[in-house]
């Protein structure tokens, strides 16, 4: 996973594949999905982060799986 953050446009892209993008989706006006062609996710753009976001406050935690 790739998380990059352009200032000037206040844009945040995660990239969560290298996978070709086969089809973009919007799910709200500042929101979009971009999916393979088998309709996996392979990467989001938030526009406006900084407010819609909080892309400023970011962290990063992994969880490791737990054992029932």
């Amino acid at each position: 996973m790739k998380i990059n953050y352009f200032e000037d446009t206040d844009t945040a892209l995660i990239e969560f594949t290298s996978e070709l993008v086969a089809e973009t989706r919007e799910v709200s006006e500042n929101i979009y999905l971009d999916l393979d062609e088998k309709g996996n996710l392979v990467s989001m753009t938030i526009e406006h982060a900084a407010e819609s976001a909080n892309i400023r406050d970011f962290a990063f935690e992994h969880q490791p799986k737990v054992n029932a």
